[in-house]
């Protein structure tokens, strides 16, 4: 039996309600797939256009409730619709949601430079006009604007004995839904939250440290990790060791804020022990990943 840390795109759940509970579906077949075949599965998701939803609706909460408000309700789609998918097929294996803290350190210098995108696309114009209301807002690669947060890294996951223990009663844990809730330590052991968003990615590769798993796989909006993304001479890798990756990173290959990430968070895992492999690839694609057919492979 392989322990394996599912890493869902906050994209790949949706943009909408009515998306979110169609997309659950589809995306529970792959996880209950993986289940079946004899693996046992944490799954971990983003909150993107989902986080942006909810603080544009709620604009005087909080984004770390918003975060919060994020992991429940995602957590309830998807939970729901996984346990579904089990007991289809006949399986007792019992699914919970977990609302997770993630440690941060308050001196993290990405407070100085928010770089993570919430929420939908907008035009410039738009863009512009918000940005009067203080929001910042970056242009997604052609793609539009977006409003961008702080995302600092993950140091310790609150709730990490819990996820521990329910793994070890043979549950289905969903846990640090859009990368945890961001908090900080301060005096009397009270944990504050902080206004940021932190990468799902990077989280899941911490997860899958701390419960040590065998296999994190970070799903995306393509089959493969590429190079010269979006020209001519693409080239679409299936294999990368570290230090060809660190090569391309260091060349500017992979998106800030979408693609490197995850190659970050893939390399991270893969350094950290013996016999660890991450994947990188497509929802639907997840179980010919697993096999070796298809995705992007890091190796030492």
């Amino acid at each position: 039996m392989s322990k394996i840390v599912i890493a869902l795109g906050g994209n790949a759940l949706g943009k909408t309600l009515e998306e979110q509970m169609e997309s659950v579906k589809i995306t529970s077949k792959s996880i209950v797939d993986l289940i079946e075949s004899g693996n046992q599965v944490v799954v971990t998701h983003g909150n993107g256009p989902q986080v942006g939803m909810i603080n544009s609706e709620m604009d005087q909460m909080p984004l770390t409730i918003c975060v919060a408000m994020s992991q429940g309700y995602i957590g309830y789609d998807l939970q729901n619709a996984i346990r579904e998918e089990v007991l289809s097929r006949n399986l007792k294996i019992p699914v919970v949601t977990l609302i997770t803290q993630t440690l941060v350190d308050p001196n993290d210098s990405a407070f100085l430079n928010p770089t993570k995108p919430i929420g939908r696309f907008y035009s410039k114009e738009e863009a512009e006009e918000l940005e009067k209301t203080g929001l910042i807002m970056k242009e997604d690669f052609g793609r539009g604007y977006r409003q961008v947060v702080s995302s600092p890294k993950p140091i310790d996951i609150i709730e990490k004995k819990t996820i521990l223990e329910l793994i070890s009663a043979g549950e289905i844990v969903i846990a640090c839904g859009g990368g945890g809730i961001p908090v900080i330590q301060t005096e009397n052991n009270h944990l504050k939250g902080v206004p940021a968003v932190i990468d799902k990615d990077f989280v899941a590769a911490l997860l899958a440290k701390e419960i040590e798993a065998d296999c994190l796989i970070i799903l995306t909006a393509v089959e493969k990790v590429a190079v010269n993304f979006g020209k001519p001479d693409v080239e679409w890798l299936d294999s990368l060791t570290i230090e060809k990756a660190k090569k391309y990173i260091e060349e500017g290959q992979f998106a800030p804020g979408s693609m490197l990430p995850k190659v970050q968070a893939a390399l991270e895992f893969v350094s950290s022990g013996k016999e660890r492999t991450a994947i990188i690839t497509l929802l639907d694609k997840v179980h010919e990943g697993i096999l070796g057919k298809t995705g992007t492979h890091f190796k030492m």
